[in-house]
């Protein structure tokens, strides 16, 4: 691994329905059976609760009134690539992401949902029960998730 190379910053958000279950996408760039949440990059300058509900909307197709923020995370999270793919994601600028989470509050319905949106990531999308969440992601970002859930869970 390259440790030379930074993080990317970005944000991810756990989007939650009246239900406690959790919206996850699959990825229309990946070939493997794995479920992830909204995540996205910061741009330069852009304040990190703007950047979530932006990528939220990028991602999902959820516009910012259908959300309620109930929570940041106290602290960034960080996850490495795995070796094979430094270099090949991101331009080989970073070694992995540096993430600030929200938890938000879903108030819409499933018909608000559209992820065939212009910068669409999801070929795919559904519920899931958060205990779940760890066993869906790829193996690189598990602990990750596991940290987010233990973090949040209790207000879920």
């Amino acid at each position: 691994m390259n440790s030379s190379l930074p993080y990317r910053p970005c944000v991810g958000m756990m989007l939650v329905n009246m239900d406690g279950k959790v919206f996850v996408g699959q990825r229309l760039d990946s070939t493997v059976e794995a479920w992830q949440m909204p995540q996205g990059g910061i741009d330069e300058g852009e304040d990190p609760k703007d950047t979530a509900l932006r990528e939220l909307g990028e991602e999902t197709g959820i516009a910012p009134d259908l959300v309620n923020i109930i929570a940041r995370g106290k602290e960034e999270l960080f996850y490495d690539l795995p070796d094979e793919l430094i270099g090949k994601i991101w331009g080989g600028k970073y070694r992995g992401q540096r993430q600030i989470w929200y938890l938000m509050r879903f108030l819409g319905t499933d018909e608000d949902v559209n992820i065939r949106t212009a910068h669409q990531e999801f070929r795919d999308w559904r519920w899931a029960d958060p205990v779940d969440l760890p066993d869906l992601i790829v193996p690189f970002k598990r602990k990750l998730y596991r940290d987010i859930l233990h973090e949040f869970e209790h207000l879920i």
